[in-house]
């Protein structure tokens, strides 16, 4: 998929556009709508074809809208971003929407991501650890991937810590090769 430039622009257009209460809602809608953009290559297709006529790309965004039960705000800022012709970068556009709106609640997002489901009491000291070295409160996302052999990898924003065996074993090979 190609990469939008000034994904932050539109980001913050969108969060200045919208109230503070209706933005976990709108986040979901424009989620629904990312997904599909995203997944589906003949709807991608359809987005950022220039065959398509406003008015009939107008249609389809009313539709698309009304399906996810956009509200009237979404509506317009999804016919914006095809102005700008961007709207193909809506799954771009929405993480960082969601990362700036965790920022202003004070709040980080992280993936962790184990070789094996983690447990409560496990889980409960990782988001304090993750909250002291963040500064913040951290909302956690787990992603089991049983080629990490044991350990953990969380990601946080652009920030990567990684103790995994994987990631060890791969860290002492670079040592190797660099002799």
């Amino acid at each position: 998929m190609k990469t939008v430039k000034g994904v932050k622009k539109y980001a913050k257009k969108f969060l200045l556009n919208v109230s503070k209460t209706e933005i976990p809602r709108a986040i979901v809608q424009l989620e629904a709508i990312a997904k599909l953009i995203k997944e589906d290559r003949e709807f991608r297709t359809f987005v950022i074809s220039p065959i398509f006529d406003d008015e009939e790309m107008g249609r389809m965004l009313a539709f698309l809208a009304k399906k996810v039960k956009a509200s009237p705000r979404i509506s317009k800022y999804l016919a914006y971003l095809h102005e700008e012709k961007v709207l193909g970068g809506l799954p771009q556009i929405v993480e960082v929407i969601n990362a700036l709106y965790l920022e202003m609640k004070k709040r980080a997002m992280a993936v962790v991501t184990t070789s094996a489901p983690v447990g409560k009491t496990y889980e409960a000291e990782l988001r304090r650890t993750l909250k002291r070295a963040t500064g913040r409160d951290v909302d956690m996302e787990f992603v089991i991937d049983k080629s990490l052999i044991g350990g953990v990898r969380i990601r946080i924003g652009s920030t990567m810590y990684d103790s995994s065996i994987k990631g060890q074993l791969g860290l002492l090979r670079d040592k190797f090769i660099e002799g």
